[in-house]
């Protein structure tokens, strides 16, 4: 039996806009489906390059370059949704999301096995100084000798933030003999052997490599400063493949300089370039063993697929069914299709008495509700309604007359 074409609405007429080259994996899964109106661009846009390209866009797709601003949204009349192919979603601004009723999903697991083997990897460069003999080697230095090198196994990592990535991590950390301790402000069930610790101090104090897999809030901004770097063991080694805000570099390059810090690895940054070949200043260049990598903590074949397949996926399954799991705006809703009737979609403003008006104003004009599904959340209400087909577009039309409706459309 073959697949039954839900949306209504004609699928070449849907306009996706994909940026910083998003994998083709993405476009090949809304292809297999009927969407042929995609444009994929390889680097970001401007604000201003995107009010003008958004205009008629229902779906857009990002990566982590690309900023998503209140005017963006205002001059967005068409769109549905945001793919943010990457963990983060901090690059939409998604309190005028939603308000304007437009789903923003993102993949946060997809590349956390990417960033983790790099954490493992940068972990046996620096605890080797791999660093300095490979840059000696490149200059016809002959530097062999075992001084200031160890052993992974044995030693003590540190995880701040316990959560996709840093779990990920304890457990090949584990593997290699190494002991676990881990932070997080939440309560965290141990993976393995890995034990929690109280405090931020008790963790830094006893961990030989310290790690971080943390988001960027107002409490994390420059957790690692100053003040933090000299509790940290002597010897030590920090790697930030996590946010760029949450380090104090100028700290970070003095306590590597003093060697308190033996080495370090960052791959994120205050302030990054905004495309490939821009130039890049840091005050941890030229510092002994200290790697510096231009945001690819994520960046894998695997990692790029995997993201594609998950958040084109969830716009696809928001775009035809109204499922809208895994949304950071809209209320959660996964419904089954009911072949009987038709669907709308009513995304309105969260005030008493909305579902008490569509109800109202269906029953007055004889519309048979088939199913009702409601979820809200402080902002916004997501009703999905299965209506007589009959008289779909009727309810339409009454329904976008209503008085706190923000959005509306006929799904199938």
């Amino acid at each position: 039996m073959a697949k039954q074409i839900l949306t209504s609405y004609p699928k070449e007429k849907i306009k996706i806009l994909f940026l910083e080259n998003i994998s083709d994996k993405a476009i090949q899964h809304l292809k297999n489906n009927g969407y042929t109106n995609i444009t994929k661009l390889s680097g970001a846009l401007t604000e201003a390059e995107l009010i003008h390209a958004i205009k008629d866009v229902h779906l857009l797709g990002i990566r982590s370059k690309t900023y998503i601003t209140d005017n963006v949204l205002k001059a967005a009349t068409k769109l549905q949704a945001i793919g943010c192919f990457c963990i983060g979603v901090n690059q939409v601004a998604l309190q005028t999301a939603t308000q304007h009723g437009v789903a923003v999903f993102n993949a946060p697991y997809s590349n956390t096995r990417s960033v983790a083997e790099l954490v493992i990897g940068s972990s046996i460069m620096l605890i080797r100084k791999i660093i300095d003999k490979n840059n000696a080697a490149h200059k016809g230095l002959w530097q062999k000798d075992a001084k200031g090198s160890y052993e992974l196994r044995g030693k003590t990592l540190g995880i701040i933030g316990y959560g996709n990535i840093g779990s990920q991590v304890s457990i090949l950390a584990e593997g290699l003999g190494m002991k676990i301790l881990f932070y997080d402000v939440e309560t965290k069930l141990p993976l393995g052997n890995a034990t929690a610790c109280k405090s931020l101090k008790e963790l830094i104090t006893q961990s030989d490599i310290v790690t971080l897999h943390i988001p960027e809030t107002s409490q994390t901004k420059k957790l690692i400063n100053k003040n933090n770097l000299k509790h940290f063991k002597q010897g030590s080694i920090l790697i930030n493949y996590a946010r760029g805000e949450v380090v104090d570099l100028d700290a970070l390059a003095k306590a590597l300089q003093q060697q308190h810090l033996s080495g370090a690895a960052v791959d994120v940054f205050p302030v990054e370039p905004e495309k490939t070949g821009d130039n890049f200043e840091n005050p941890l260049q030229g510092l002994s063993n200290v790697i510096l990598t231009p945001h690819i903590g994520g960046s894998t074949e695997e990692a790029q697929q995997n993201i594609g397949e998950d958040v084109s996926n969830k716009l696809f399954q928001f775009l035809e069914l109204g499922i809208s799991y895994g949304s950071h705006t809209i209320p959660a809703l996964n419904l089954p299709p009911i072949e009987t009737s038709h669907r709308i979609l009513h995304i309105h403003k969260n005030v008493p008495g909305v579902l008490s008006a569509i109800n109202t104003t269906l029953s007055k004009h004889k519309i048979n509700i088939v199913g009702q599904y409601l979820k809200t959340n402080e902002e916004i209400g997501y009703a999905v309604l299965d209506i007589d087909k009959k008289l779909s577009n009727k309810a339409l039309a009454l329904l976008k007359n209503i008085k706190e409706t923000i959005k509306v459309r006929i799904l199938y």
